[in-house]
Formats: structure tokens, C-alpha cells, sequence
């Protein structure tokens, strides 16, 4: 008579070799034998020692899927990699997904300024008459602030659709009452 063997292991061994030394000992112990029937050891039996977590999940559900179907060290170096890649690839997604949104806003927040400008322009030109030194230097700044912005070819349309408007602004002053009679005088 013997007592019961049992398989123990240190806490701190990596649950990898855990998975493997429980696979290896399934494998070579677990057929029928003269003292024990097949599948008896190694087993999930309580003890004086208490079962580790892997070799729990290892009872519960046998061998992990990537050491069922890739080498121990490739299943081991994708476990790795999943870890790591997957919350990453789960936070940078949405910041991927909205990245060409915010850049579409600065693009036509940069042409959204002239405009408001513009719109100033329009509103002094009410006030204070469209002959006034102050609106035609206000219209050649935008002109000119138009003229420097830097933009990518997908947005040339919004800019020569601003520019035009400018112009028209522009003609505006030009065709003024007042400025034909400034001009007639």
C-alpha cells in the first residue's frame, strides 16, 4: 500500500509550463495500469495542497486552443501577443475611426474663420458705410488670409467657393450706390 501521488508545483511557475507538465503527465500517466483505471491520475482531487487556477481551467476545459493547435512556443508567443495587441487595438480603433473626422474639422474651421470674418465685414459695411477705409482693408486682409491658407487638393472647391464670395463681397462695395457716386463726382 502507497499513499496517493500528487503533482505539485511552485505558485510562481508560469502557467504555461503548468499547461504543459499537466499535458505531459496526461499523456504518459493516464492510461489504465496495474494499480490504476485509465484517466484516474492525473486528477482534480482535493488534497492537502489546494489546485492551482491553471490546473483548475486545465480540468475544467483541457488544453488551451493555441497549444492544441500551434507549437508551445508559438501558441505561447500569440497568448502574448493577444494580450497586448487586442485592449490596444480596442482603444486605438476608435481614435483611428474619428482621427479623419477631427481633421475634416480643423480644414474647414480654418475656412469657417474667413467666413465669420467676412460676415463682420458685411455687418460693418452697415454701419459704417462700404466706402470706408476700414471695410476695403478688412476685404484685402481676407483676401489675403484666403490666399495663404493651406489646405490639401480635397478641399480647393470649399477655397475658390470662399474667394468667389469674397469677390462678390467685393463687386458689392463696387456697385454700391456710393461708390458710383464717389466715382461720378
Amino acid at each position: 500500500m502507497a499513499p496517493k501521488a500528487s503533482l505539485a508545483v511552485r505558485a510562481d511557475l508560469h502557467p504555461a509550463i503548468q499547461h504543459l507538465l499537466l499535458g505531459a503527465a496526461t499523456q504518459i500517466h493516464s492510461q489504465a495500469g496495474i494499480f490504476q483505471k485509465a484517466g484516474q491520475f492525473p486528477a482534480a482531487e482535493p488534497g492537502d495542497l489546494p489546485l492551482s487556477d491553471e490546473a483548475q481551467r486545465f480540468y475544467k476545459n483541457g488544453r488551451p486552443f493555441l497549444q492544441e493547435h500551434f507549437p508551445f512556443w508559438l501558441a505561447t508567443l500569440i497568448e502574448r501577443v493577444l494580450v497586448v495587441f487586442v485592449p490596444l487595438a480596442a482603444v486605438l480603433y476608435p481614435v483611428f475611426k474619428f482621427l479623419p473626422q477631427v481633421y475634416d474639422w480643423m480644414m474647414q474651421s480654418k475656412i469657417q474663420r474667413v467666413y465669420d470674418d467676412m460676415r463682420a465685414v458685411e455687418n460693418d459695411m452697415g454701419t459704417e458705410g462700404p466706402h470706408s477705409d476700414n471695410v476695403k482693408a478688412k476685404l484685402d486682409d481676407l483676401d489675403r488670409r484666403a490666399s495663404q491658407l493651406r489646405l490639401p487638393n480635397t478641399y480647393a472647391s470649399t477655397l475658390y467657393t470662399l474667394r468667389g464670395h469674397l469677390n462678390l463681397v467685393r463687386a458689392r462695395v463696387a456697385n454700391s450706390p456710393e461708390h458710383q457716386k464717389t466715382q461720378e463726382s
